[in-house]
């Protein structure tokens, strides 16, 4: 079995930076994407998987700030560090309230490009769902009571793993998880070599408890894991 890596997408325009962080992601470890300006970006950032995207701010055909505002709208809490030599205060302000999780100004190390990614990855894998509850057609979850409440009434206990499971889930709304991923980052466990099947039985046990619409609200994604949304 093949040890699931984090998916970087890079977007720089300019060629020899972008294989140079290429280059110094895929050293360390990562599964790396890229994209050579704002065009392919934008449909990358929109289509692709993976867990955290690099992004430049000033480049052809679509800005930075551009893809940011689409990404807000299609896939908000993906987790982006911007890449630019500008260093002004406006413009790392106003990635980071569009929401960037970090910005760092070129030139840059790869030893603090790296430090930078890594934090980010660990951020976003703790981030909580926001809302404690979560509707789906049939019922809702209450994640303070780790309770689902189905429309017919009955009720039913989440385990802590399978409310933990639940959450990463939604956090990732519409992208497919692996199960290599939330062994990681769901059950802190390092995949390799350890059998996946624990995943499948906690998904079944979660769909259970979910009713009749268990299967549509966490849907397998043949050959890639599992997703909600």
């Amino acid at each position: 079995m093949m040890k699931e890596q984090p998916v970087i997408l890079v977007v720089e325009d300019d060629a020899a930076v972008r294989q140079g962080i290429v280059d110094s992601l895929t050293f360390a470890g990562y599964e790396v994407l890229s994209a050579a300006d704002g065009r392919e970006g934008m449909e990358k950032a929109l289509r692709a998987s993976y867990q955290l995207m690099l992004l430049d701010l000033v480049m052809p055909h679509h800005s930075g700030f551009e893809v940011l505002e689409a990404l807000r709208k299609e896939r908000p809490g993906q987790p982006v560090i911007i890449l630019s030599a500008r260093g002004e205060e406006a413009d790392r302000v106003k990635g980071l309230t569009m929401g960037a999780d970090d910005y760092v100004v070129k030139p840059f190390s790869v030893r603090e490009l790296l430090a930078r990614v890594d934090a980010v990855l660990r951020r976003s894998s703790e981030r909580k769902v926001g809302d404690d509850q979560y509707s789906f057609d049939g019922g809702s979850v209450d994640f303070s009571r780790r309770e689902v409440r189905l429309e017919n009434g009955s009720r039913n206990e989440l385990s802590e793993r399978e409310s933990d499971l639940m959450q990463y889930l939604i956090s990732n709304a519409g992208r497919a998880i692996a199960r290599e991923e939330l062994l990681r980052q769901v059950w802190r466990i390092d995949p390799k070599n350890i059998e996946t099947r624990t995943i499948d039985m906690h998904v079944a046990h979660l769909r259970e408890k979910l009713g009749d619409h268990g299967a549509d609200v966490v849907v397998t994604v043949r050959g890639k894991g599992y997703r909600v949304g």
